[in-house]
């Protein structure tokens, strides 16, 4: 038995998959596109966390972009023709674009929880601590929540997305479709050859460290607040320095559950798959899709969850429902400005 009848989807894939990527689609780009506009109208465009939460937003809504042809791959792509442009269309703008972004999403997630770290130990004004300015691990700590900086990096990862989505596109457009593969929907695609398999590889390792880093940031913050708490009294600042642990644990949660069990299972998927059984191969790459699906999911939920813990975001929403009088809306103003003038927030 060949390989493009070995793998066939069952209903989970066919019925499932585009169902939860149509309902993830219009909250995801409205939801996007509506942070995107306060973020440009309330957010002071020299602060850092504005520029790493606008390039969070740009690269959640290319994912989300992406959620249509991954729809239309699921339900029709076992009757696609491999190398057909619809095909190379659904490949290409579907899976190459949305993992791409990912990981933009990851790094620039990394590095906000990198600089909510770094303002909270600038602030804390109290004893020094390893991680201040004066050593090449607290100078290069610091560079996160500098604007310059946030720039620069941002920059730097999107040329690599760039690279490596340009790349991938112009080494899969020189294949000819080989013949075991009839169908769009086929193990090649879904598993990728050598190339593709060791890119997966690197991306998982990246993955880890940035898990890493970020649950170092979490363990690090909670040792500093316990240390000053016994030492000192930080009155006032006790709610930034909770919304600072808070914002940080929210981003190991959201790498957590919308990540780690796709980075997990990833190795397992390479480790396990065999062309020889075919109810084995249908299992993972179906676990895979869904596991992926899961990691798309966090561009639509991204929203939701700044609605939930960002006070002056939920006031800008309520107030485009609302008629603002110009002192509401300069009081808006003010509210952000002050919050911002305390430290630079992610949520």
């Amino acid at each position: 038995m060949n390989n493009s009848s070995c793998l066939q989807p069952s209903p989970a894939t066919t019925v499932a998959l585009p169902i939860i990527y149509s309902c993830l689609l219009p909250p995801g780009i409205f939801g996007n596109i509506l942070a995107a506009w306060i973020f440009s109208r309330k957010a002071p465009t020299r602060r850092t966390q504005y520029i790493y939460l606008a390039n969070l937003v740009a690269a959640n809504l290319l994912v989300c972009s992406t959620m249509p042809f991954l729809a239309a791959y699921f339900a029709d792509g076992h009757r696609w023709p491999y190398g057909s442009v619809a095909c190379r269309i659904a490949h290409h703008l579907g899976t190459l674009v949305m993992h791409v972004s990912m990981y933009v999403t990851i790094a620039i997630l990394c590095s906000i929880a990198l600089s909510q770290y770094a303002t909270l130990k600038r602030n804390s004004g109290t004893q020094p601590s390893p991680a201040l300015p004066g050593n090449l691990h607290g100078r290069l700590l610091h560079k996160f929540r500098r604007p310059k900086f946030a720039k620069y990096l941002c920059v730097v990862i999107w040329l690599i997305v760039m690279c490596i989505t340009v790349t991938a596109i112009m080494y899969n457009a020189q294949e000819r479709a080989p013949a075991e593969f009839p169908t769009c929907y086929n193990i090649r695609v879904e598993a990728g050859e050598r190339p593709a398999m060791i890119a997966g590889s690197l991306a998982t390792v990246c993955f880890f460290l940035s898990f890493m880093t970020v649950l170092w940031s979490y363990y690090s913050l909670t040792r500093h607040l316990s240390r000053i708490q016994k030492n000192t009294c930080i009155g006032e600042k006790h709610l930034i320095y909770r919304t600072v642990k808070r914002n940080i644990l929210v981003i190991q949660m959201i790498l957590t559950v919308c990540f780690l069990p796709h980075h997990i299972f990833r190795p397992i998927f390479y480790a396990l798959l065999t062309y020889n059984d075919c109810p084995r191969l249908n299992y993972l790459v179906e676990i895979k899709n869904f596991l992926t699906c899961l990691a798309a999911a966090k561009s639509s939920l991204d929203p939701v969850i700044t609605l939930l813990l960002d006070k002056t975001f939920k006031k800008s929403l309520y107030g485009l429902f609302t008629k603002s009088t110009p002192e509401h809306q300069k009081g808006n103003d003010d509210t952000f400005t002050e919050m911002g003038r305390h430290m630079e927030r992610f949520s």
